[in-house]
């Protein structure tokens, strides 16, 4: 049994089949998905279709900032805003792709996406991590009980979670990156926190203490630990795992990271998909 997480894929579907392909997940493995299946990429509708198809299966899918920009839409299409929001962000191929659905489906996959969480968590070998699109926005003072390492792994993360707005989890950015979440104590021992939204190439002049540039020796974006020092007992307290689909081939590549044992797996976008 392994945990997988992944994120932002944008409508890169024939990058993900083979990424899963490549992987093959048991059928008891657990996988988290942190949102952005669709907008930017060819083939949203298909992302969807095969992210529901995991959750079906045990995994868990997260609300991303453009899940909520399609949802803003379709519950007030009338509000010429909503569809300009969406379409800058690159949302076009998305309606188009959906709106050739018959109307019982569309409204059902609506719904399915409606009901996503917007964050959640796992322990792996001993660590907390906690999950969501784009990060929390930084606590002051941070809850005692996210501290208390004998409280219930869930009271630790409700005490985070509870605190943060629907915006904040799915549309934070350098708010996150640039500062230590106070999650992770000197000894290195907390709960760390794993988000996609920012392209991991973007984090370079944003991020406090990158372990490395956000893009490989080919220019590709590539997974990036953040925040590790003396505070932190050297453990990075954010990962940053949207190694850059939204931009297609030539920038982005996809991510699967496996929790068990910190191996990462990419799949890089192809020409033309």
């Amino acid at each position: 049994m392994a945990t997988y997480v992944f994120s932002d894929v944008h409508g890169h579907a024939r990058t993900l089949e083979r990424l899963l392909d490549r992987i093959s997940p048991a059928a008891d493995d657990h996988i988290f998905m942190l949102g952005d299946m669709i907008d930017r990429g060819p083939d949203p509708l298909a992302v969807l279709r095969i992210c529901r198809g995991l959750a079906d299966g045990g995994a868990t899918v997260l609300m991303g900032n453009h899940e909520d920009l399609m949802l803003a839409y379709y519950d007030d299409p009338s509000e010429l805003s909503n569809f300009a929001n969406w379409a800058i962000n690159g949302g076009g191929t998305t309606k188009e792709q959906l709106e050739t659905l018959p109307k019982e489906e569309l409204l059902d996959l609506l719904d399915w996406v409606r009901a996503l969480p917007l964050s959640a968590y796992t322990r792996v070998s001993e660590q907390l991590y906690l999950f969501a699109h784009a990060g929390i926005q930084p606590i002051i003072p941070v809850p005692a009980t996210a501290l208390d390492v004998n409280a219930r792994d869930e009271d630790r993360i409700h005490a985070i979670v509870d605190k943060q707005s629907p915006e904040a989890l799915m549309w934070v950015r350098q708010e996150f990156w640039g500062r230590p979440t106070g999650l992770v104590d000197k000894e290195g021992k907390g709960i760390i926190v794993v988000a996609g939204h920012t392209p991991t190439p973007y984090l370079d002049g944003m991020a406090d203490r990158p372990d490395r540039s956000g893009a490989d020796k080919d220019g590709l974006g590539r997974m990036v630990r953040v925040g590790a020092c003396a505070e932190t007992g050297n453990v990075a307290d954010r990962w940053d795992i949207d190694s850059g689909c939204a931009g297609g081939y030539g920038f982005g590549k996809l991510l699967f990271l496996r929790l068990d044992d910190g191996s990462e797996f990419y799949e890089p976008v192809g020409k033309d998909e």
